[in-house]
């Protein structure tokens, strides 16, 4: 048996190396565009408020001035007819207008642009997806906080930093998902930026209250005790605190008593619970798209080009398939043809089994985003404008197993991929069939 895969460097055409429908990529890069206008309608509101306050300025300046040399004579100054007018003329009507400019809200061009624009803000749901996608990255990629924190990632052209309060939010949202593996480690990051001095919103009490917590799911009872102690120690009223501090002494009181008396495997049970570990999260993060060739020449064109580097007949393959990969986006190790168990995977189709997949690297990721095969111990890393091309079926039929491959995460910038699965039906003369199962 032979198995390879056929790395291509084919040029893509222009309108598909660059293609123009709205992605996950696409709704960020349109954010970045909609945060930009809005500051500019802030600094316009800015611009307004600080008109609005130098033209009270100017008048309290004035008024400062003639009112210190009115109280020095009143019965001489008011005695002047000019000085009387002008007087019942600034109390009558001046105030008002003052008091009407004083009033004046300046805010309404920005806060009508910024409720014209929340309709495309992201949501609650979109940032937790984006808080996952980042722990994802951090597992996959092997990436302490520290580094990710300092945004220290290869490839990186926008260096970009986590403040306490942002690690303390990515702990947060790995406490909600119960995983405390990650809670402990970003909390843990969280504290040490505040110990290390940065000013944040955020204090070392709540940091310290998920901290302790998260470290006692995982089952070290000690050293959720010390953290539970430390966050006393800066409050010492703090109501959940004492109630973990009792309960830890007890639950370690009780395991004393329990290891004296209790037989070798008896001593072995926790009543804590037992170390977690990393969180498994298989969040799908793709943006599909199916292009024919009778909708578009250069389709077809790019269609004509597999059939011709291959030698496969592609009137009975799938539609040309584009893909994005955005922030952490990934793909679960898969087999691309139908095991002997989905005998009607592609039924529906008629054209038998995918007998080989065609995958087209659209664009450069900056770091991550291979392609690998890990029966073989292969990896393919994109780069725009290559190709790789492997057999999912043996000539006889079979499928070959050693083809199961996965999409790493996007660590930095984004992938785009389009592919081809070219099925059975057309290809009896173009690859016939041997005598044997595994050829």
């Amino acid at each position: 048996m032979i198995w390879y895969i056929l790395i291509i460097g084919i040029l893509l055409p222009q309108s598909l190396a660059h293609p123009g429908f709205f992605t996950s990529i696409g709704q960020m890069t349109d954010l970045i565009h909609t945060e930009k206008d809005l500051v500019t309608s802030l600094k316009d509101y800015i611009k307004a408020e600080e008109d609005k306050l130098e033209q009270i300025k100017k008048w309290a300046e004035k008024l400062d001035r003639l009112t210190s040399t009115a109280t020095k004579d009143p019965e001489g100054f008011v005695g002047h007819p000019v000085n009387a007018f002008k007087l019942m003329k600034r109390l009558n009507t001046e105030w008002s207008e003052l008091e009407n400019l004083v009033l004046k809200d300046m805010s309404d061009g920005f806060i009508s642009n910024l409720t014209i624009q929340r309709q495309y803000f992201p949501n609650d749901e979109d940032q937790v997806g984006a808080a996952k996608a980042l722990l994802r990255l951090q597992d996959t990629y092997n990436l302490d906080t520290d580094t990710i924190s300092k945004g220290n990632l290869p490839g990186v052209k926008h260096k970009s930093f986590l403040t306490a309060e942002d690690c303390f939010e990515l702990g947060k949202v790995a406490y909600t998902e119960a995983d405390y593996y990650h809670t402990e480690l970003w909390m843990e990051q969280a504290l040490r930026q505040l110990d290390e001095g940065e000013i944040s919103t955020i204090d070392k009490v709540s940091v310290l209250d998920y901290l302790s917590y998260a470290v006692y799911q995982q089952g070290d009872l000690d050293k959720a005790l010390l953290l539970t102690k430390k966050l006393l120690e800066l409050d010492p009223e703090h109501q959940r605190a004492n109630g973990n501090l009792k309960y830890f002494e007890y639950i370690m009181a009780k395991e004393k008593d329990v290891n004296k008396s209790a037989s070798d495997d008896q001593s072995d049970q926790k009543t804590t619970p037992k170390k977690k570990g990393v969180a498994v999260d298989y969040l799908p993060e793709r943006q599909n798209a199916w292009l024919s060739g009778y909708e578009n020449p250069v389709v077809s064109r790019i269609n004509m080009r597999i059939q011709d580097l291959t030698g496969l007949d592609v009137s009975t393959a799938e539609e040309l398939q584009v893909a994005n990969y955005g922030v952490g986006g990934q793909y679960e190790p898969h087999f691309d043809f139908a095991r002997k168990d989905e005998p009607d995977a592609f039924k529906e189709l008629g054209t038998g089994n995918r007998i080989a997949t065609w995958l087209f690297y659209m664009s450069d990721v900056s770091a991550g985003g291979a392609t690998v095969f890990p029966e073989v111990g292969a990896s393919v890393w994109p780069k725009k404008g290559t190709a790789v091309f492997w057999y999912n079926l043996f000539a006889s039929g079979e499928g070959d197993y050693s083809t199961r491959h996965a999409a790493c995460p996007v660590l930095v910038g984004n992938k785009w991929v389009s592919n081809k699965w070219l099925h059975e039906r057309g290809q009896e003369f173009r690859r016939p069939c041997t005598l044997s199962e595994l050829e």
